[in-house]
This record gives C-alpha cells, structure tokens and sequence, in this order.
C-alpha cells in the first residue's frame, strides 16, 4: 500500500509519495499532461520495487474531482480520493502551527491525510461519459443566465444614472422588445421621439400581448418629465448601454441554444425518465441536478450520503446541554438552486409534497427552511428509486402522510 499526496496547479503537480508507516518514499514537482503522469507512475513503479501489479493498492488525494489527470489517475486503478481544500488546511494546522505554507508541504500533508483518514474521505466515482456530457452543457448553460443577470443588473444601474425613465418603461430590461428598443434609442431625446409604430413593431417581433396598450405605456414613460444630465455625460453614457444591448442579445441567443443542447444531452442519458418522474423536476432542473449528482451508483452509499452531499440536510452542533441545528451553507450552489427550484415546483405538481411542506410551516418553520427541508425529502425519494431503477409514485413516496393515507 501506498500513498500519493497530490498539490495540483494550472501547469504542474507537486506529488510524494509515502508509505504506510508515513516514512517519504519520493517527491518531485510533475508537468501537467502525459509526460507528468508517465513520471508518475514510474515513481510510483520504483517506490513499490519488485511487487507484484495485482499486489499494489495505490491511493491517491488531491483536491479536485475533475478533469483529465483524475480521469487518468482513475483509469490507471488507483483509488483517488477528492479532498476538500477545506480539510486539507485543517489538516495542515494539526501538523504545524507555524503557519508555513508550500507546495511541496501541500502534498505532504495530503499524502498523510490519505493514508491516515481515508476512510473519512470521499473517493471519486467515476461517471459516465453521459453524465460528463450533460454536465458541460447543462453548467455553461447555468453559468450564462447567471450572466445575463449580472449584466442586467448593470445595465439597470446605467440607466437609473441618466434614464430612469426606461425604468419605468421597460419592466424586463433582458427581453427582446426592450433590447430592441434601448438600441435604437439609448438616450432620453432619442427615445422621446419613438413612434407607436415602432414600439409596437418590437413587441410584436416580441411576441408580446395587448400591443396597442403596451405601446402607449411605454411611450407616454419615455416622454415624461425627468431630470436631466449634460450631453457630454448623457452621451457616454448611450456608448455604454448599447455596448451592454449587444452583450445582452448574445447572451440571450446562447442561452436559448444551450437550453437545446441541455434538452437533448439529458434526453439520451438512461436515469432521465427517472429523474423526469419527480415532481418538479423538468428537462432543464432535472439536468442540473443529475449533473451535480452524478451519475456512478457507488458515489453515494446512503440517502443521507446524498442529502449531506446535496447540504438539504441539517448540521446538529451538540455540546453538554446545548444543542443547535442548522443549515448548511458550505454546499454546490448549482445543486442547491435547483433542488429549491424542485421544491418550490411540486408544491403544485404533488399532493404529498404540498402536505409536507404545510406540516412544516404548522410547525413554525419559514417559507425557505420549510422549502428546504422538502428539498431534503425529495432527495431521498430521488435517491430510493434510482437505487431501485423504480419511477416516482406519488403514494409509495408519501405513504407516511396522513393526509395521503386517509384519503
């Protein structure tokens, strides 16, 4: 048995290589890439000397799940182990308290936390190529709606400086008719002198209802009365939104190919009827939350295993006669949104779900504790029936229910 502690950069690796009595075996800094890995395994070749292949257990921590160096770390047999950078620097205190820090002690302390705690770390399971797949697009595509929202948000800022008037016009500043319309006339004066016809030209393009009304809404903002700031300033400040306009349009033709894209990867991936059987789980929610889940059964031993991972589950902090609990907030902030998200959607789409969530709130519980805590619940039904390879069923699932059952 050995033991390899892992301190990955952008470009190298500072990797040692320890035994099972802790005693040093090798140390080197490793290029990122084929010629690092091929170094690897021949250090790994020479620390295990004459044994045989089938006799050599390796395992190795670093702190990354991802990426073509675990994939081949995986591919190669040995058991890699995901460390959170967290434990890593807990670890790290516990060995010295001088506070020195390198990379090569990194892998050190990795090293030994492997070989000692092993047991307490995650090992990286490794998912499907399917699941990979999904995961690219379905994260590019979260990742370019969080986007568009910060660049909204710019743009709102921008335009409350000189324009607060398109405010008041334009209640979706990231829809199309309103990119539209702030393109052909970022500035007050300019679109003061927008006509109803070409207002109601872009909400039409937009696909929007009641034109007529809406059209002269958003005219009669436009032309209202509003404090005014010198040109100079009124100009550049048209430079920036037009330049924001642009960026947003681009977003949103993404977004909308992406969303495609996510629909059609978790549309071939064997768990997805499913995840699709889950009350308000749709393509794209179901997508993101195989994605962060994964897809290898052995990842996630329990339901707790994978409630704890999803951070749905409560921390119980327990110490001579006090005793708190609390949510978690060190969590993947993509799986939480969408398992809230889950949440949030089958208080209408299921019964039991709605009964539960009621049962919470009688209890005293919050809007978003009671949210999270169903959240938690249909993490383990989700869990249950891929285990089984069984679809949700609304009776099986809630049976616990009085409301349910009395009915």
């Amino acid at each position: 048995m050995v033991f390899v502690g892992d301190d990955w950069a952008e470009d190298h690796h500072d990797v040692e290589v320890m035994d099972a009595a802790g005693r040093r075996l090798a140390r080197a800094r490793l290029p990122e890439g084929v010629a690092g890995m091929a170094r690897l395994h021949a250090m790994i070749g020479r620390a295990v000397g004459d044994v045989e292949d089938d006799a050599v257990r390796v395992r190795v921590g670093i702190e990354t799940d991802r990426g073509p160096w675990v994939q081949a770390l995986i591919a190669a047999g040995y058991e890699v182990f995901g460390v959170n950078p967290l434990q890593a620097a807990r670890a790290r205190e516990q060995l010295g308290v001088s506070g020195a820090k390198s990379d090569a002690g990194d892998a050190h302390v990795l090293a030994d936390l492997v070989r000692a705690h092993c047991h307490q770390l995650r090992p990286v399971a490794a998912d499907s190529a399917e699941a990979e797949g999904v995961k690219i697009v379905t994260r590019m595509h979260k990742t370019l709606i969080w986007e568009r929202t910060r660049q909204t948000q710019r743009l709102r800022h921008l335009l409350r400086d000189y324009f607060p008037a398109a405010l008041a016009a334009f209640d979706d500043l990231d829809a199309a008719d309103s990119l539209e319309l702030l393109a052909k006339a970022p500035d007050p004066a300019a679109a003061a002198r927008l006509s109803i016809s070409q207002i109601s030209a872009a909400l039409r393009r937009a696909r929007r209802h009641h034109v007529p009304a809406k059209a002269a809404a958003i005219q009669a903002a436009l032309r209202s009365e509003q404090l005014g700031r010198p040109v100079v300033v009124t100009a550049a400040h048209a430079v920036a939104v037009r330049a924001l306009v642009a960026l947003l349009g681009t977003l949103n033709q993404q977004v909308t190919v992406l969303e495609g894209e996510v629909q059609a990867c978790f549309g071939r991936h064997p768990d997805a009827e499913i995840i699709l059987s889950q009350p308000g789980l749709g393509p794209i929610l179901g997508a993101r939350v195989l994605a962060e889940f994964g897809d290898a059964r052995e990842r996630y031993a329990t339901p707790k295993a994978r409630k704890n991972y999803a951070a749905t589950s409560p921390i119980t902090r327990s110490s001579g006669k006090k005793k708190t609990v609390a949510a978690r907030f060190v969590h993947n902030d993509r799986l939480i949104d969408a398992l809230i998200h889950q949440a949030f959607a089958a208080l209408t789409a299921s019964p039991g779900a709605r009964a539960y969530y009621d049962k919470q709130r009688a209890r005293g519980a919050d809007h978003n504790p009671a949210l999270r805590q169903l959240a938690n619940r249909l993490v383990g039904i989700l869990h249950g029936c891929l285990k089984t390879g069984t679809h949700y069923n609304e009776n099986t699932a809630w049976a616990h229910q009085p409301t349910l059952t009395a009915a």
